[in-house]
């Protein structure tokens, strides 16, 4: 199966959200190269959100290009075998932390936002993953920082964004 395919099929299945679910789905029939970064029209982008739910906490890191506090995410690449696994990659690559694993259900929520030119639209599959207890972070070349967040922190250091997507991260838990 084809990162293209998964991708239908995840988004297919994903529960709520429809108008924009369907968005998406609209937006890779007319695009098929509406995975890739290439894709000026907009691409779909897989991100996590690093929890650990036993320290009631989350994992940020601030955007170098943007400098916001934001969930670990990214673009897919040509290795990436289905949405979730991008999402993992890119949670283990920006965050560092090795073991984590992905919170079961598949995305936790879409959310499309718009970015600068040449490309116009981030169509963002969101997952959460869960820190192992012992984890600890680094830095990636990505990011300024890299911190953790107790949950009623979040919504001072970050956009409504990532306050919906921790928010529905919690009530999955």
């Amino acid at each position: 199966m084809s990162l293209y395919d998964d991708a239908v099929l995840v988004l297919k299945g994903h529960e709520g959200q429809e108008d924009l679910r369907q968005d998406y789905l609209d937006h890779l029939t007319a695009h098929p190269d509406g995975l890739w970064k290439s894709c000026h029209a907009g691409h779909l982008t897989a991100s996590a959100l690093v929890i650990d739910p036993e320290r009631g906490r989350v994992l940020l890191t601030l955007h170098r290009k943007l400098r916001m506090w934001l969930q670990t995410g990214g673009h897919c690449e040509p290795g990436d075998l289905t949405l979730e696994a991008a999402a993992l990659r890119e949670a283990t690559e920006e965050s560092g932390i090795a073991g984590l694993t992905v919170l079961a259900g598949g995305p936790v929520r879409l959310d499309r936002h718009p970015i600068p030119p040449p490309c116009h639209c981030h169509f963002d599959v969101q997952y959460a993953v869960v820190a192992p207890p012992s984890a600890r972070h680094t830095i990636s070349d990505e990011s300024l920082d890299v911190r953790w967040f107790a949950y009623d922190e979040v919504a001072d250091v970050a956009d409504d964004s990532v306050v919906r997507l921790m928010e529905a991260t919690r009530a999955r838990l």
